[in-house]
Parts: C-alpha cells; structure tokens; sequence
C-alpha cells in the first residue's frame, strides 16, 4: 500500500508507515511487494484452504503482525483458519448490541502511542457473569479484531484490564479455561500480535489468582508481559496518559462513547460484509498438502523464499 486509509477510529502519526516498515526491515523500495508477493504466491498453492482471495492490503498487514517474516505470515493465515474450523462458536453472527455485553465497554483508542503501538482498553462494568456472557464477549471481541486486521497498521498492541468495578470471584465462576486458551492463542499466535503489555487494574485480593490462570494458557514470553495494577497512576507507568479516554485521565473522548462508535461500526453493513467474507475462510484438512511429518511448522508447506533486502 502507498499509505495508510483515513478511518475515523484509527489515526496514525504522519510516519507510522514509514515507522513500521522500517522496525521490521521492510522499507527498503520493492521489499514489501516483493514479501507480498511470494505470500501471496503461497496462500493460491494452498489447497486446503476455502478463501484464497485474500487482498494485498490484508497480506501486508498480516506480514506485520509476523514483524516482517513472510514464514511466520504464512503460520499465521494457517492458525487463523484452521481455528475458525475447529472452533466455529467464536466466529459466528452476533448482534453486537446484544443486552449481555451492555456493561462491558470495550474499545480500541483512536490515537497509537509514540511508538506506534494500538491500545485495547474494556472497562468491565458486568455484574452477572455466565457461560452465555463470556460467549458473546468472545464472538464480539474477535470482530473487533478482525477489524483492527483489515484496517490498522500498529507495531503491536497494548492491552488494558479495567477490573476495578468487576467482582473476579463471579467472573472467574463461570471461565472456561480451554475457551480461554483459545482466545489467547489465536490472538498471540493466530492473528500474531505483538504484545507490549497487558495490564488488569483491580485492587481484588484475587487478582493473583486470576493472573495465574492467564499465564497458564501463554507461553512464558507473553506471561512476563501481564501483570496487574491498582490505579491510574501506576497505569501512566506504562501508557502514554494523554491518548487515554477523560475518564482515564487522558484528552480522548470518553470510553462511553468511543464504545459507541465502535458498536456502530461493526454493526455497519461495510463491516458485516466484509466479516461474513472472512470468516468463510477456514481450512478443509482432508486437502492439507502432506509436510514430512514437520508439525511445527503447522503442515503448511508451500513457497519457501528468503527476501533479499540489499
């Protein structure tokens, strides 16, 4: 891509492209066509998957999320649509405004740190937790990612825990550890987000109970960047405060309404269309090409190439 669009939910500095080509060796002229390409290349050999037209643009993106390797950009569509074939519930229809989220307020920021990281930030006001509840939270955060997929251009991501409102005895009553694995693979190693930090803000005595079950379910890479925090002010440790919504004590508009606009957003009829499109991608492992049994590469073989960045 020339540059990136102009979405009212997604500002980038002047030089985020520029900033992050150049973080994962790719700003050299030719060298992100060229990665496109051979990715590009890859995904048509693919016979089992069911999507195939995958644009350019979505392909650079998710080459950036793999911090610049086409290899790992191939793992990555691979893991994505595999998941949504063997775990469908998360990536189904769901009205977002469904009354069971309504005190769940969750949004990405509009502004990207000076460092050119996406902030994730949900203030959980939900009181009555169930397997009904922590469903639809899931299906609704994974078409917020999806959206971050097709349309931001970050280094990674930042992810904010308010927790303070929440009661973690109830909330944790109901968590399905497994779905919770789920969650953060495809997150971490499906859609292959850099994570610079996860934050729960709570002042529960069970907070480190919590945190453990979090840390169960990554690798112990991702487990070092979660911990919790008491209050705002240990938060701007780590955040920059001025791109936090008021309440936070930032100049952003308030959480309140940038959930609103988010709601609005993924129940657009651009968005549904374009939702519905991918999560017809998934994969028919009966035509999975055979790897030699190289399982850690996720029996994804197929075009090979180191790019050749002089």
């Amino acid at each position: 891509m020339e540059c990136l669009p102009d979405i009212p939910l997604l500002k980038f500095h002047p030089d985020t492209l520029q900033y992050v080509r150049e973080t994962y060796n790719l700003a050299q002229p030719g060298a992100m066509d060229e990665a496109v390409d051979i990715l590009e290349l890859w995904v048509l050999k693919q016979q089992h998957f069911t999507k195939k037209d995958f644009n350019r643009d979505y392909l650079e993106r998710t080459i950036i999320r793999a911090k610049g390797s086409v290899e790992r950009a191939k793992e990555r569509i691979d893991k994505i649509c595999t998941s949504r074939t063997q775990v469908p519930q998360f990536f189904t229809d769901l009205d977002p405004r469904t009354p069971l989220l309504a005190e769940a307020q969750d949004a990405f920021l509009p502004k990207l740190t000076k460092d050119n990281y996406r902030i994730y930030l949900i203030n959980n006001n939900v009181k009555d937790f169930g397997p009904e509840v922590h469903e639809a939270f899931y299906k609704r955060f994974f078409s917020m990612w999806e959206y971050i997929c097709a349309y931001d251009y970050p280094c990674g991501i930042i992810i904010i825990l308010d927790f303070r409102p929440t009661n973690l005895f109830e909330f944790t009553k109901y968590l399905n550890i497994a779905d919770l694995g789920h969650v953060f693979n495809l997150i971490f190693t499906g859609y292959g987000f850099r994570l610079k930090g996860m934050y729960m803000m709570t002042t529960s005595k069970l907070v480190d109970s919590v945190l453990k079950i979090f840390k169960q379910v990554v690798n112990k890479k991702i487990a070092d960047r979660i911990q919790s925090i008491k209050n705002l002010e240990e938060l701007y440790d780590y955040v920059d405060r001025d791109i936090l919504p008021e309440e936070y004590g930032g100049k952003e508009v308030s959480i309140t309404e940038l959930h609103k606009k988010w709601i609005d957003a993924l129940d657009s009829k651009e968005f549904n269309a374009h939702i519905t499109n991918m999560y017809q991608a998934k994969t028919i492992e009966e035509l999975r090409m055979k790897d030699g049994g190289k399982s850690e590469h996720l029996g994804i073989p197929g075009t090979f190439r180191a790019l050749n960045m002089d």
